[in-house]
């Protein structure tokens, strides 16, 4: 018997999917790197051959994400981490989005995460072994202009995500939120405007978007997270049988879900003196 663990990771040809992937790896566990693109995953593999599976998927592609579960299963028997990395994203206001862009944003984003962990939890329920480990971004808490499709998909795997640990915790099984701040990662460059841009929305979404444009003259203030630390500190989290729910990575991300937290409870309290007053009257 050994302690290695099997972990199954999406988006793992870059950034925080790829570091965690290198990070597992070098501690000698067993991952399966999944994306579309495979030479970076290859290269990485090739280093831990008995340990390390490449696949090239499409998350957005039902037969892919089966077929994707089952090669898990097959070369090393079990999941016992599954990392819903995968993600994309579009800027642009609300209005000036192409319908087809931010449906994409969802398909990838949440859809996606939703299937393959469906796909994953009967074994583990079976095992009463496993952890879903969601990747949500402070965007997820707290929204910004310009990027609302985004956040929106992260909003919706956050809900999901809270009522999944609450169905799974009984079966020994356990689901956590992950929640970044701006690391760069390579996301710069996959991101990229949708729409027509509108004179109005020129000081909103249009400020984020040219603030994006001048992303590596302004890295070091708009990225301040480094991606191998992040990958460090989730593998360390999440290998020490977290209690908590959310993990919050990166000092951006404290600050702007530290301010959300305040207007949240800012809106608490100014509701408390009305919000009993809409129920129904007792005799």
């Amino acid at each position: 018997m050994t302690n290695t663990s099997t972990w199954l990771i999406t988006g793992a040809s870059s950034g925080l999917g790829y570091d965690l992937a290198e990070y597992a790896l070098g501690q000698g566990d067993e991952v399966v790197l999944a994306a579309r693109t495979e030479s970076a995953m290859r290269s990485l593999a090739d280093r831990y051959p008995s340990t390390a599976l490449v696949v090239a998927v499409d998350v957005a592609d039902p037969h892919q994400r089966e077929s994707l579960i089952n090669q898990t299963q097959a070369r090393f028997g079990k999941i016992d981490y599954l990392v819903n990395n995968a993600g994309i994203d579009f800027l642009g206001a609300i209005e000036e989005q192409n319908e087809e862009d931010y449906r994409k944003v969802f398909e990838i984003n949440f859809f996606s995460a939703v299937a393959l962990l469906r796909l994953a939890l009967p074994a583990m329920r079976a095992r009463r072994s496993g952890m879903i480990v969601n990747m949500s971004s402070m965007d997820g808490i707290a929204s910004l202009p310009g990027n609302a499709y985004y956040s929106a998909s992260k909003f919706a795997l956050e809900g999901l995500t809270e009522s999944l640990w609450q169905e799974i915790g009984p079966s020994g099984l356990k689901a956590l939120l992950i929640e970044p701040g701006s690391f760069l990662t390579g996301i710069d460059e996959r991101t990229h405007f949708s729409g027509t841009m509108l004179p109005d929305y020129d000081s909103t979404s249009g400020n984020f978007f040219r603030a994006m444009q001048n992303v590596r003259e302004l890295s070091g203030v708009m990225f301040p997270g480094d991606p191998k630390r992040a990958a460090m500190v989730l593998f360390d989290q999440l290998t020490t049988n977290p209690s908590v729910h959310r993990i919050i990575l990166g000092s951006d991300a404290m600050n702007r879900i530290g301010a959300k937290i305040d207007d949240l409870q800012k809106d608490y309290d100014a509701s408390k003196l009305i919000a009993h007053t809409t129920d129904f009257a007792h005799v």
